[in-house]
Order: structure tokens, then sequence, then C-alpha cells
């Protein structure tokens, strides 16, 4: 009997992950299908993505873009919608098995809870959905029975490292961080660095804003957040380790001290696939890790005091409620500050330390209190940029 194959929905086509995605997709076109592809601007790579994969429904978050998509995709009989409340309902086709979120930053959190509740299998790139989220996020995918696999390359490699092990505990695991553009830097190195610096990543090829988190080190900082939920941990349970040679992934260490740790080379398409053809591995051309190439590993112990945006993160995780919300709305417009030359590199950590402080604290917070308080946090920052 021929074997149905996974109708996935990716939110967030054109970014890096979406396009790896499809890379994916279509080395196994006998397993996957693409019901839905969703983009924020970038038409013309969404009209070109859906004539060769011809899904069921496209969406476009800007509604001046609609009219263009609609013209080119008429004839091929794809339904197109716009509008940021279409990325929401479009995850509810009865179609679609897993939803891939792979929207930058905030946007993922309401398509995100909407394909729970739709009971989507997901498979999880926007990591600000937990961030930002997290208490009501875990409450609803056990409330709806959903699995969220992971696709960040660190969540990945711990989810991969667990597979086996349901019945041995955590004593701890080790988030590995490649150290950015700017490892061993002094803060006064850093004073005067450009955003043409910060978007060369050393190992990495991402979209600005995760470039820019890596560079600061917050990417790491909300993926410590994104581990605390995935996997039930405790602060003391989380351990970042900078390993410029980006091929541990992470590790997992046991009761009994024993370290499972999971290595490849920094392709994104791995956990892509791991994480649309769980439980399979599924055979694939990419290019192999060879021990010879990189006969040394190294690990050392992330800055703190020079990349405060780590050290914010894991205050906001332990104050809980809605500090990880606060914590990411800041950043997201730090960022976008630093991108258009309104603020400088390491002021980025200044802005969301204040908006810390500032914004008000909200111990057991429901949806409209996120919403709420990323709607105020945006515009604290914006003033203070």
């Amino acid at each position: 009997m021929e074997k149905k194959k996974k109708q996935i929905a990716i939110l967030g086509s054109t970014g890096s992950i979406g396009c790896q995605a499809l890379e994916v997709i279509s080395e196994h076109p006998d397993l996957f299908e693409v019901d839905v592809l969703t983009a924020n601007n970038n038409s013309a790579l969404l009209i070109e993505q859906a004539k060769k994969f011809n899904p069921n429904t496209v969406v476009i978050a800007n509604e001046k873009k609609y009219k263009e998509i609609d013209d080119a995709l008429f004839d091929l009989g794809i339904k197109v919608f716009s509008g940021e409340q279409s990325l929401e309902d479009v995850v509810e086709g009865a179609n679609i098995d897993v939803v891939l979120t792979a929207l930058v930053g905030y946007s993922g959190l309401k398509p995100t809870i909407r394909a729970i509740k739709s009971s989507k299998t997901i498979a999880l790139a926007n990591k600000e959905t937990l961030v930002v989220a997290g208490d009501l996020i875990t409450k609803l995918c056990e409330e709806y029975s959903v699995q969220i696999y992971p696709v960040d390359s660190e969540h990945s490699a711990i989810f991969q490292c667990l597979i086996g092990e349901t019945y041995n505990p955590i004593e701890k695991i080790y988030l590995t961080a490649s150290g950015g553009p700017f490892r061993g830097c002094s803060k006064n190195e850093l004073t005067n660095i450009k955003k043409e610096q910060a978007l060369k990543h050393p190992n990495w090829d991402m979209g600005a804003k995760i470039t820019i988190d890596s560079a600061s080190l917050m990417n790491k900082g909300l993926e410590i957040i994104e581990a605390k939920w995935l996997f039930d941990l405790k602060r003391e349970q989380i351990e970042v380790v900078v390993h410029p040679q980006s091929i541990v992934h992470s590790a997992v260490q046991f009761q009994d001290g024993s370290i499972k740790a999971q290595l490849g080379l920094p392709d994104m398409k791995l956990p892509i696939q791991y994480a649309l053809g769980f439980p399979d591995r599924l055979k694939n051309n990419f290019k192999r890790f060879s021990f010879m190439d990189y006969p040394d590993f190294t690990f050392e112990k992330p800055d703190l005091e020079t990349f405060r945006n780590l050290q914010l993160a894991y205050n906001a995780m332990e104050k809980g409620g809605n500090m990880p919300c606060i914590l990411n709305a800041a950043n997201e417009i730090a960022v976008s500050g630093f991108l258009q030359d309104k603020i400088g590199f390491l002021n980025m950590s200044d802005l969301i330390a204040d908006c810390m402080e500032k914004i008000t604290f909200v111990p057991n917070p429901n949806l409209e209190d996120y919403v709420a308080t990323n709607e105020a946090t945006r515009i604290l920052a914006n003033k203070l940029l």
C-alpha cells in the first residue's frame, strides 16, 4: 500500500528556513507535498515557489501585493489570500499534516496557536513563539495532544539525543554557540561596529534578524528560554558553551554523567528534514562530515559581560511571567534599529534592559497579557531609540 504523502504548510516560505525546507521537500517528492505557502512581503519569490510546488493555498501578509499574486496564479487554480488574519486562518486547512512555522519573531505566535488548536503537528523554527508564551504553548500542546518537533539546530540536537531515553532524567543540557563574528572582542572593539560587520556570520547562512541576534548572543538567549519549555528544564540545567567550529550542535548530560551529543556540518536542511520526516531518518545527498577535516574541537565560556544579551535572557527566564515577552519585543525593535543605523551594537542591550525594568511585570499572563505586553514594549522601545 502506497504511503500517504505528508501535507506541509510552510509559514514564511520565502525566508532562509522556508527556502531550505522546500529544497528538502523537492528531494523527497514521494513523502512530502506542499499544501500552503506564505510570505510577508516577497511576492516575486512566493509566485516562483507557488508555480513550482503548486500548493492548494498561498498567503501574502502585505495586502498591497494581493492582486499581483492573484493575477500570476489565477490560471493555476491556487487560492490566494492576504493579510495577517489569513496567516492564522490558513493553518486550519483540513489537508495539512505538518505546519512548519518559519516566521520571524513575534509574528509566529498567533498562527502557531491556531495550528495547535487545529491539532496540527508543529515543526518549530520560530523560537520566539516559546520565548514569548512558553507556558501557554506547552499547556495548549498538552490539551490538544500536539507534538512540537524543533527545527533550530541546537534544539533538534537535544531532541535527537533524547530519543530512546524516555525514562532517563536529564541532568543538564549544553547548548553550543558559534560565538558569532565578534567572539573574543572587547567592549571597546564593539563600540563602533557596523551592521555590515555583524551580518557576516562565520558558519551559518541566516536571515538578517537571526544573524544580528547571533552576533549579540541574543539568539542563544532566546534558545535557552525555548529549551526550558521544550524539555521542561530549570535554569541550572541549561549551560551555554561557545564552540566556534559549530559541529557539535548540542549535547545532553544524564544523571549517570554520560553525555550524548549530535554532530554534523552546519546545514539547516538536516534539522528541517529530521522534523518533517520524524520518526524516520531520510536518505539524502547532503555533504558529509569528516573528522579529518576538523582535527580540533574547542569549547569556551561565553563572555556575559561583553555580550550582555545572554545574561538578560537568563534573567528573563528566571523571572518568568511576561518578562521573556518584554525581552523579545525590545530585542526586535533594537535589532531593527541597529539595521537602520539608529542604535549602536552595544546599546541594543541597554535598550532591552531599560524595557525589562520599566514595562509592568505580569507573573501569570494570558494571551491578552502577552499581546498587551508586546505592544507596550514596542512603543517604549521605539521611544528609547
